[in-house]
């Protein structure tokens, strides 16, 4: 199945859905949902701002605070990591092993 998603364009970090949905929809500033938190204003404004990534620790304070799936911002943030990993391999020396290889792995898709 092919993915609609165009690759060239980066999966959407978790802080701008914060920034774009989430604050807009409360009606809060960022330093108001920084205490709901219990994080710094600056965390939460790196956060909605792409500078920082989504932790673990960060999706549970939303899970409990927003009634949302932690799994749910953290694999957001998965797909964002993924991404740009990809787009900084292309300089790796590694090439894929042999499938006579791969067969004795049982890790061939």
């Amino acid at each position: 199945m092919k993915s609609l998603r165009d690759p060239q364009r980066p999966p959407t970090h978790p802080g701008a859905i914060l920034r774009e949905d989430v604050l807009p929809a409360l009606r809060i500033t960022q330093t108001e949902f920084a205490r709901l938190l219990g994080v710094s204003r600056l965390t939460v404004s790196e956060l909605v701002n792409e500078k920082r990534a989504m932790s673990p620790s960060m999706a549970v304070r939303l899970e409990i605070l927003l009634n949302t799936s932690a799994e749910t911002w953290l694999k957001m943030q998965q797909s964002r990591d993924l991404w740009e990993a990809r787009r900084e391999s292309t300089g790796i020396a590694v090439k894929p092993l042999p499938a006579r290889y791969l067969a004795a792995l049982d890790m061939q898709e």
